[in-house]
């Protein structure tokens, strides 16, 4: 991997440095049973990296084992607790997800997919926009807030169903006005340290950044378990996280923007094995 800073006004920010307690030769297997794929060959539609890589990666040891249990990671927890939503009936139809979906597993194919175009509605749709529709229109249930306790949960639930499938988030057809769009933001740089999405988690992943190892930023790991602030986090408030860093105007959390970028960076990841609650730093 990389071990030398490149970059502009990154190299201001980002700090070259001995890759201490990661090991990036690791396999991911969960509970003995489910291997995790977390690395591959970079999708076609990749222009500037050969290989793709799990953010699990680039944890130290000690993080890495925590996602390897269930018993032992932290965002199971909430799992469970999406397990609880999922056979609440609410709204106006008196239905659960339980009553249309059986079990949570029946919907194993749906987090590798996501973002992705709805025919229906005619647009793009990450998933906690999709569980509010069906809240909406089959329960007659309010929606959930983005990225709140409620709608992070259960899509938690729908990750560890899906642990081990592969991602897959098509990006061409209606859906593909969206990506150039999710593309254009990645690739813009922003704010007073003048940096994009790139700047880190492509010309300098494997490197240090203060005390936090940079990774890709691929996504197939969330909602992600954050041991810097002990709970789930959602995709959206960590892109939110990250535009503030570069000291810019960040956008709304289940914004436009943010849906397009959901798009372009999860399709970064298609090879990679679902593989949410994920545990980061």
């Amino acid at each position: 991997m990389k071990s030398f800073v490149k970059g502009g006004a990154a190299a201001l920010a980002i700090i070259a440095a001995s890759q201490v307690g990661a090991d990036e030769d690791a396999n991911l297997i969960i509970n003995g049973e489910t291997e995790i794929t977390v690395r591959a060959d970079a999708p076609e539609h990749l222009d500037n990296v050969s290989t793709i890589y799990s953010g699990w990666v680039f944890r130290s040891d000690e993080t890495q084992a925590l996602q390897m249990d269930d018993f032992d990671n932290p965002g199971m927890i909430f799992v469970d607790q999406g397990r609880d939503s999922w056979v609440l009936a609410e709204g106006s139809e008196g239905k659960s997800c339980a009553d249309c979906h059986n079990e949570p597993e029946s919907l194993a194919n749906v987090r590798p997919t996501y973002p992705k175009w709805n025919d229906e509605t005619e647009e793009v749709r990450t998933i906690a926009m999709q569980i509010n529709g069906c809240r909406t229109e089959q329960m007659g249930a309010e929606p959930w807030k983005y990225d709140s306790t409620s709608m992070l949960n259960m899509e938690a639930l729908l990750s560890s169903v899906a642990r081990g499938q592969v991602m897959n988030v098509a990006i061409d057809g209606p859906a593909q006005s969206m990506w150039e769009q999710g593309k254009e933001l990645y690739y813009t740089r922003t704010g007073q340290l003048d940096l994009s999405c790139a700047n880190c988690h492509e010309d300098n992943y494997g490197n240090y950044i203060r005390a936090d190892h940079l990774s890709q930023g691929q996504t197939n790991g969330f909602p992600v378990y954050r041991l810097k602030n002990a709970k789930l986090n959602g995709v959206h408030s960590r892109f939110k996280g990250c535009v503030r860093d570069t000291r810019a105007e960040t956008y709304a959390v289940g914004s436009e923007e943010f849906i397009a970028l959901e798009l372009y960076v999860a399709s970064r990841g298609n090879g990679l094995s679902v593989e949410g609650p994920a545990v980061r730093n």
